[in-house]
């Protein structure tokens, strides 16, 4: 696992593979030299990035996820590692290019990561390839994650921190689901939101 300036914490993983190397071109020979402290599963360890993103791609799922840049939402990297975790086809940054990547923790280097300009961008792409757009965000008229049947295939869409979805963001959608809540607080993290949103995806699809 690395950290938050990307060094490898040396309790985590497998150090280097004993000789001979297996004969297998998805391994990294210097991983193999070296060891293999990344946060990956056991069924990767050694194998080059390439060659994860090519066995992940023979089974990424059906769903999407956009999250808007407009102020450098800090979420969006939370949002990429649960992309990752949860095997999301691609995620699409709407906005500005420019994202902290240090909540992802390294999973963008793992996760197809797509940008637009702007949401009309965003919704000629999802016609082109047959997307829904479903909104995440408790608006008014918004009706309830819990009691919505989600496309097989989407794009699951949300605002940033603070402003929620923007207005085109909303007129694109082709609905917009809320999250049910129960305290005292207006509303819920975006990274949260965004995790709650592709379980109910995958509860529902996988």
């Amino acid at each position: 696992m690395t950290d938050e300036h990307g060094a490898c914490d040396p309790t985590i993983g497998v150090g280097p593979h004993r000789e001979p190397w297996p004969d297998d071109p998805r391994f990294d020979p210097g991983l193999l030299a070296a060891g293999d402290r990344r946060n990956v599963l056991d069924e990767y360890r050694y194998w080059s990035v390439d060659a994860i993103v090519a066995d992940l791609d023979t089974r990424r799922h059906t769903f999407h996820v956009a999250i808007e840049n407009w102020e450098h939402d800090r979420n969006i990297g939370t949002v990429v590692r649960t992309a990752n975790a949860f095997l999301a086809a691609e995620v699409h940054i709407v906005g500005k290019r420019k994202w902290n990547r240090r909540g992802a923790m390294m999973t963008d280097v793992y996760q197809h990561v797509r940008h637009h300009d702007t949401i009309d961008d965003l919704a000629d792409w999802a016609t082109t390839t047959g997307l829904s757009i479903i909104g995440i965000d408790n608006l008014p008229g918004s009706v309830p994650l819990e009691t919505f049947d989600l496309p097989k295939r989407c794009i699951l869409v949300f605002g940033q921190e603070g402003p929620g979805l923007s207005n085109a963001a909303h007129r694109a959608a082709e609905a917009v689901c809320s999250i049910t809540q129960y305290g005292s607080t207006r509303s819920i993290n975006a990274g949260v939101a965004a995790g709650i949103a592709m379980h109910a995806w995958i509860r529902r699809w996988a």
